[in-house]
This record gives structure tokens, sequence and C-alpha cells, in this order.
């Protein structure tokens, strides 16, 4: 008899550095839950990178276990259709009450019916009095302000009761309130799809004054740069920044660091429900960001869809499991991609997946932190020059988007073929490879160089490295180039195929071979199967 399913919870924030966690290194952090969760219950993979820096393709991706380019799921602006199923849908239909909330990113919402066949209740938001914004609301100022293109709005305002309730408050307490009280006694799956840390670059208090700014570490500048991709040159030149100060910057990395602050409180909340309810130790948890984000590094700040530095591409990846798996808990340095969040709960949930995939199941690495299940991990992302068309931030005709849109920088960097060309990325034990369709590749020594400030690529000794590398990528987008429906499809229609039977059936079998032709049976069984009612017909 099968072992009592567990319940699974994905609490998702979006645009999350993996630095961004105290228990990683970052002496500024302020993630106390999260940090406890690692040190006693759950592993946390600091070596664990997106499938794509940007939400959708990412999200396409990890609920999947495939890779964007399978399908070819690598813009804004193409989710999942009927026909590819999500780990959500898969664990609905496997007896999961799926619950989620309405950050979307994953299906396609102009199909009627198509997201809500993936859970069994969605909470709709804006149910609830939001806050107010920034304290600041000139902040932005006018075109060529240093802040104009800048995503910052520092601090939040809160209400009478000292909060500034959020829609991310809104999906937390929506989703303790689901746990408190369960609709019924099947295995939960809560998704939450969150939004913080994502730009905006605001948080209120005490998240905002709680980060020690002379802790932060030392930002990755562009002049100390060489041989970086040209999409980073180009959002730099449109942001037009350069005016920003050492105490902008900080102010910057603080404000982000603070609303990370508040998502691992958020988290610590949504916990303690579940043990409140008495179901922690029969949970799953898990915590992962679709992607980072610059936060000042190379000068930059949000993301772009095809650069692969860690600060966008590493993220905090943890997992809790139900307690009748052991866990060697702590940090692992196991190299770690996305897609094994499908593996992994597939496995805990003993799921057959209903298609092919290319996630692992963290399962041997959380019960033994040394172990190693994979030799690179792999991101990508871009267009053809011919795929201008293709993605949301380039519909507004030849002349592009309205410069008073915050996002005017990159989307004008990604009307631009050669910035905005495909590539991937490649992370191994010691080296980082991104090739390119045009443009120059790069690699990168992150023993040597962890900010990634010197392009090795065209470096002599390092040609061996690199030859090595990309026979590697060769063999592995050769292994995952595309994927064979378990279900398969008929060669011949009915009708051809009663065409070929029918000089050995009876007139009185007709009715019965047809309604096998009807039902599907394989051509070869049918052969079988007619010839042997003509035998019996002889004897008879």
């Amino acid at each position: 008899m099968m072992a009592k399913r567990p319940h699974i919870i994905i609490f998702n924030p979006d645009e999350m550095r993996a630095d961004a966690l105290a228990h990683l290194g970052n002496t500024a952090a302020i993630t106390p839950n999260l940090d406890a969760m690692a040190a006693k219950d759950a592993v946390s993979f600091s070596r664990a990178y997106c499938q794509n820096p940007v939400c959708v393709p990412s999200r396409c991706s990890f609920f999947t276990g495939l890779y964007p380019h399978v399908r070819g799921h690598r813009t804004m602006s193409y989710l999942l259709r009927p026909g590819e199923d999500s780990l959500l849908k898969e664990l609905k239909e496997a007896g999961y009450y799926v619950w989620m909330n309405d950050r979307n990113d994953l299906t396609a919402g102009q199909i009627e019916g198509w997201c809500e066949s993936h859970a069994d209740e969605i909470y709709y938001g804006g149910q609830k009095q939001h806050g107010s914004g920034p304290l600041d609301k000139k902040l932005r100022g006018e075109p060529g302000n240093k802040h104009y293109y800048s995503h910052f709005e520092g601090k939040l305002g809160v209400a009478k009761d000292g909060r500034h309730y959020s829609g991310d408050d809104e999906v937390v307490d929506a989703a303790i309130n689901r746990i408190l009280n369960p609709p019924d006694d099947r295995p939960m799956c809560l998704f939450l799809g969150l939004i913080y840390p994502h730009t905006p670059y605001g948080v209120e208090e005490p998240y905002y004054s709680s980060i020690e700014r002379n802790k932060l570490k030392e930002r990755i500048k562009p002049d100390l740069c060489s041989g970086k991709h040209k999409m980073e040159q180009l959002i730099r030149k449109y942001c037009n920044m350069e005016a920003y100060t050492k105490e902008d910057w900080d102010e910057l990395r603080a404000v982000y660091l603070g609303m990370c602050m508040k998502i691992d409180e958020q988290f610590g909340r949504l916990t303690e429900a579940l043990k409140e309810a008495g179901i922690y130790d029969d949970c799953a948890i898990f915590f992962f960001s679709d992607h980072g984000d610059y936060t000042g590094d190379y000068g930059l700040v949000e993301k772009a869809q095809n650069t692969f530095e860690d600060c966008l591409t590493r993220v905090p990846f943890l997992i809790k499991p139900p307690s009748d798996i052991s866990v060697d808990s702590g940090v692992s340095p196991a190299l770690t991609e996305l897609v094994d969040f499908y593996a992994t709960v597939m496995d805990f949930t003993g799921i057959t997946p209903n298609h092919t995939h290319f996630g692992r199941s963290l399962r041997p690495v959380l019960q033994n932190r040394s172990a190693c299940i994979r030799r690179y991990a792999f991101c990508e992302g871009g267009r053809q020059p011919d795929e201008l068309h293709c993605d949301e931030y380039h519909s507004y005709g030849p002349d592009g988007p309205p410069q008073t849109m915050v996002y005017w920088p990159k989307m004008m960097a990604q009307t631009d073929d050669e910035a905005h060309a495909k590539g991937i990325m490649m992370r191994g034990e010691r080296y980082k490879y991104v090739s390119r369709t045009l443009g120059s590749d790069e690699l990168y020594d992150m023993l040597e160089d962890p900010g990634e400030t010197r392009n090795l690529i065209n470096g002599p000794e390092y040609q061996e490295i690199l030859r090595i590398m990309q026979f590697d990528m060769l063999k592995w987008m050769q292994a995952t180039a595309d994927i064979v429906p378990y279900d398969y499809d008929q060669r011949l229609t009915p009708e051809m195929t009663w065409a070929r039977v029918r000089a050995i059936v009876q007139p009185e079998d007709e009715a019965a071979v047809r309604e096998l032709i009807t039902g599907g049976i394989p051509f070869g069984r049918l052969i079988s199967y007619c010839r042997e009612l003509a035998a019996k017909r002889d004897d008879d």
C-alpha cells in the first residue's frame, strides 16, 4: 500500500538572487527563517541555476522539467498551451487539491478554462486594500533624471497599523487560511507565486532601515570588466545612470535586501501556519526564485533576457522533505537546475510524469549534501534575428515603445539583433561558458574570477577547456533537442485501415472489426486478429 503522499508547498519569490540569503554568505542580508530551515530541516543549494533569466520561460521550464528550447518557451508571450501539462495539472489529476494565486506567467491566458484546469482553487488578488506606494512620489522625475530608469522607489508608506499591506501579503494570508481550513482530506499542493523582490525597488519600515548599508558587499563595477556582452553595454547606455553615486547604489541595494527580508518574514509566517495545522512534518517545502536581479552589479538594474551572470541565473533553492525522508541539512555545493524541482516533486509523490523530462531527483543530495548529480547547469535566452515580433517587448510598432516606459532601455537594447541573440550558458565545476549565435562568446574562471569580470574566450591557454565544453554542450543539446510524446498517432484513418483488411473479413465479422479499428488497435494486431477469424471460419 502506498504511503500517504506529502503536501507540496511551493514558495516562489520573483527575481531573488541566491546571494540575498545570509546563510549563503551575505553579511548584510537578514533572512532568519530561511537560515534556520537550512540549518535544521532542509538543504540549501548554493549553486542552483534557473533555465532562463526572465520569469515566463523559467516557470514554463521548472513546472515541466523541460528546457526552454525543447518547445520554444523562451519569450514572455509564449506560455503553456493545451497538450503541455504542468506539474500543477499532473498533481491535480493524481488526486491533489491544488491551490494557487493568480500570478500566472505559466499558462496561456487567452484559452478559456485552460489556466483553471491546472488548479482546484485560484485565489484572485485585489480583495483587500493595499498600501499607498512610495513616500516620495516625485522621485523618478523627468527624463534625464538619474532615477528615471532606475526602477527605484525607496521607502514605502505605511497605514495606521504600521504596515504596508501588499499583494504578496494578501496571497500569503490567503494561503495560510487554506492551510488552517483545508477543503477535504486530500493532500494539498500550494503554489505561492509572489512579486517581491521584483522591481520597483521599494520597501517599508522596519525592513527599509534594518539593512546596514556599511555591511553591503562590494558591487561589481562595469569599468573593471572586459569582454562583456553587447546587451549590457546598450542597456547601460539607454538607462543613463552615470550620475548614480556609491550612496545611490548602496541605497538601491539595501532596499532590495529589505524586500528579501520581507519575503523571509512572509515565509516564516507560512511555515508557522503549517506547524499550527499540525502538517509541517508531512510537507515537502520548496523555496526558490525564478531568476535573479542585477541590483547594481555591472552598473545595471533589473535583468536581461539573454545575459547569464550569476546575479541573474543563480537562485536560492531550499528543499525540506517530508519527515519520512532523511535529510542531511545544511548547504550543498552540488550543481543543480530548477528542472530538478519537477523531478523531485514527482519522486516525493510517487507520481509517474506524463511526459519525458530532463530533471533529476534531488533526493540523493538531500540525504548526502556532498553527492553530485550533475557536471553542468544550463541557462538559455535570446532570439533569432527574424523573431523581433515574438515578444511582448516588441509589440509597439516600428518606432518602438514610448520613452516614458521604465522598461524602455531594455526594450530598445532588445531591438538590436546582435545584442539580443540567442545564447546558452553552461556552468561547470570551475568554468562558465556562454555560446551565442551572434557576437562574441564568453568564458569565465569562476574560481579565480567569481564576479565574471574577465572574458577569457580568446586566451590561448583556455582553448582546450573551451573545446571540451563546446563538445559537451553539443551533446547536451543533442540529447535534449526534443521529446517524443507518450501517446502515439495512427498512420491510417479508420477507412484506410478497413480498406486494407476488408478482403480477409467475412461480412458477419465486419462490425466487430470496425469496432476494433475505431478503438485504435495497432495495425499488426488487427491483421493477426482478422487472420485468426478467417482461419476459424475455414475450420468451421
